[in-house]
């Protein structure tokens, strides 16, 4: 069939994107699903900084490749295989197509997935295909959902059923900004009732976390970043603490509001600097967590003394450590309540 999708032709084009143009919409063509995959028409699609990460070239991906991930959708087709959905099933679709049989897997750590991460490094579906064409040649799978299309063929196990009462535009959500967000709070960090926590950068992620934070019960959440408006809706959504980045000394600012820092800090900017802030802000035999994704080539540095004499703990967390089929559902019953 025929689709329309927001195809990136080529990365690392020179912003403004007004001018540059690096996305176009353009007709193309996909394939009815195969065995293990579901055909859906998405309803509901975010923008999340994975995307501009794929365009301005920090996640190098082949091309030409049509992006979206975080989305929402409606079954069409269900492939040979697919026995536990059925057309006019409302689903989020989630960007690690976890295989089931790798070792992360059957460690109950989906995200991890070894072949999906693969996949998704290649840009095809989780089988290996491709199912979307233009021009005689293949167009890529952006992380095995494509979603800044009318519709997309994708993996059965990127789909997570839903209530069909909930509206598309904010189920599209949970694919990845509350799955990220709350999942780095609640599985990876996993705070506790009266903690401090801190969270710098306050993007559909880190407010997220500060949900997340809100839901574990902690005493006290500071949020940081560089622009009043965000410090502000923070405060709505229930930060105890808002710090401008751009003010001096932030990091004693913080230690001061703290009693000398947080039991957890989580960097949520994709930004080097951002992490070096939240590890300073962390207290000892604190916890720091990063989900940013900066530029492969970045680095950031740690004295080891400190992380040993001050026996402090760093963590990454790649989709809030989640298992979607588990998690989202509590999400989506939380968000509701």
């Amino acid at each position: 069939m025929k689709i329309r999708a927001a195809v990136l032709s080529k990365m690392g084009l020179p912003a403004p994107y007004a001018e540059s143009r690096p996305l176009a919409i353009e007709e193309i063509e996909l394939d009815p699903p195969g065995d293990g995959e579901v055909l859906v028409r998405i309803r509901a699609a975010g923008l999340c900084h994975s995307d501009l990460s794929v365009i301005n070239g920090d996640r190098p991906r082949p091309t030409p490749m049509a992006l979206g991930h975080e989305a929402a959708a409606e079954v069409l087709e269900c492939g040979r295989g697919v026995t536990d959905l059925a057309p006019g099933d409302h689903v989020v679709l989630v960007f690690v197509p976890s295989c089931g049989h790798c070792l992360p897997c059957m460690e109950g750590r989906p995200a991890l997935c070894e072949p999906g991460a693969a996949a998704n490094t290649a840009g095809t579906l989780l089988s290996g295909a491709h199912r979307l064409h233009a021009h005689g040649h293949d167009v890529h799978h952006h992380i095995g959902v494509s979603a800044f299309a009318d519709h997309a063929v994708v993996s059965r196990n990127s789909c997570v059923k839903v209530d069909p009462t909930l509206p598309f535009d904010e189920a599209a959500l949970f694919g990845c900004a509350v799955l990220t967000g709350v999942g780095a709070v609640i599985n990876t960090a996993k705070v506790s009732a009266g903690s401090s926590v801190a969270v710098v950068g306050l993007g559909g992620v880190g407010l997220n976390a500060l949900l997340g934070a809100r839901a574990c019960g902690a005493r006290q959440i500071v949020a940081v970043d560089l622009h009043e408006d965000k410090l502000a809706l923070a405060r709505e959504l229930g930060a105890t603490e808002a710090v401008n980045a751009r003010g001096a000394d932030v990091v004693q600012q913080v230690k001061d509001l703290t009693g000398g820092g947080v039991d957890f800090a989580f960097e949520m900017a994709g930004s080097v600097q951002a992490m070096e802030l939240a590890y300073r802000i962390t207290r000892r035999g604190g916890t720091t967590v990063t989900a940013g994704l900066p530029h492969p080539e970045q680095r950031w540095a740690l004295q080891q003394v400190h992380l040993v004499g001050e026996e402090r703990t760093v963590k990454g967390s790649y989709i809030g450590s989640c298992v979607p089929v588990r998690d989202m559902p509590r999400y989506i019953a939380r968000y509701r309540r």
